[in-house]
């Protein structure tokens, strides 16, 4: 839930110089779970916390919230007072709060800058201008980069010092015990284990989420062993020989109640492309046509000889010599055996030229 600054009243202010990079900021109406009536204050979306002001010139806030314990965002339909007022309703891990934006527009932008904080991605389903999606583009960038030097100004480089043997389940995660837990209870459709870094960096921890009554978390610690495989450390420690050994020990041991925590990346469900308009460089994003390809008709696959032949006997005059040779099996093979065999006439002619050659040699000598 939301957090007052530590001892508040004795002057111990937070100024907003040693605050994150503020993404956004704007006046919304805020009631917990205790509040009696909600107070209208200054928010500031810095880095992932909401930090809240009495005014936009105070250098203290009165409360944060971190949303690294977020778990949803969703729209109230109820109406306000105020009728162009629009509300949602922040559910967090340990509870849920109440905020009420402006206008359907302040709304939107809310949605898009505290899912582009949480999800480091663009939200693609709220309803927001080209401008305003670059602007969350930008936030997610300056949000990954801020995170990243945090993480790399820590001690520990990786959350799990000890390399890992084998093949690694699809449910490991590297993520905190409270990252974990979001997790489960955000998307309870894709299991409910999950397999991450223990604290102490030299050993793993498997974090099960179950319903009884709201959200009951349990936690396993798992240690690799010198001499190779895995232990479940619980009160009769199981010997596993791989992590997959782990994941089926446990839902063999719960009867396939544990199952495990596969998140399902979202892919494009249409293909679209930016284009820009030639007369005012104005560029849009649309969407490609759903239906069938339109293929247009196929050429005949090419015979090499053949064409080769073909086009010699295309590219010469109707006068040309007749003797013109076609590769066997081509079209123009039995015109090329009309040619080349002599006819009756032609052979009559030769053997009475031959006749008259040999009278005209004896009559000579």
């Amino acid at each position: 839930m939301a957090a007052a600054p530590a001892n508040p009243r004795t002057g111990s202010p937070s100024p907003r110089a040693q605050l994150p990079p503020c993404y956004y900021e704007g006046y919304l109406e805020k009631r917990g779970a205790k509040d009696k009536v909600a107070l209208r204050l200054w928010t500031c979306l810095c880095g992932n916390t909401l930090y809240f002001f009495n005014t936009p010139k105070d250098t203290s806030f009165v409360e944060k919230l971190d949303l690294s314990g977020f778990v949803s965002l969703i729209d109230d339909p109820s109406r306000d007072r105020n009728l162009e007022a629009a509300r949602l309703n922040l559910r967090m891990k340990d509870g849920e709060i109440k905020l009420t934006a402006p206008n359907l527009e302040a709304r939107e932008l809310w949605k898009g800058f505290l899912y582009s904080v949480v999800d480091l991605a663009v939200p693609t389903t709220l309803t927001l201008l080209p401008g305003q999606l670059h602007m969350l583009k930008e936030v997610v960038e300056k949000e990954k980069m801020r995170r990243k030097a945090r993480v790399s100004s820590r001690a520990p480089a990786s959350p799990l010092s000890l390399p890992l043997v084998g093949e690694i389940p699809a449910c490991f995660r590297p993520v905190s015990r409270t990252e974990a837990e979001v997790l489960l209870e955000r998307h309870p459709d894709c299991g409910n284990m999950l397999l991450r870094p223990g604290r102490d960096g030299s050993s793993l921890a498997v974090t099960t989420r179950q319903d009884l009554n709201g959200s009951v978390f349990r936690h396993y610690r798992v240690t690799q062993k010198q001499q190779g495989g895995y232990i479940i450390d619980v009160e009769s420690p199981i010997p596993c020989p791989t992590l997959h050994d782990v994941i089926n020990a446990l839902m063999e041991k719960t009867a396939g109640t544990l199952q495990p925590f596969i998140l399902e990346e979202p892919y494009e469900e249409n293909i679209t492309f930016v284009s820009s308009n030639d007369e005012n460089g104005e560029r849009t994003l649309h969407s490609a046509l759903s239906g069938p390809l339109s293929r247009t008709p196929s050429l005949p696959p090419k015979q090499v000889g053949a064409d080769r032949w073909s086009l010699r006997s295309q590219t010469r005059s109707p006068s040309s010599s007749p003797r013109s040779f076609s590769p066997p099996g081509s079209p123009s093979n039995s015109m090329r055996r009309l040619v080349l065999s002599p006819s009756p006439l032609s052979q009559s002619l030769t053997d009475e030229l031959k006749q008259k050659l040999e009278k005209r040699r004896a009559s000579q000598q």
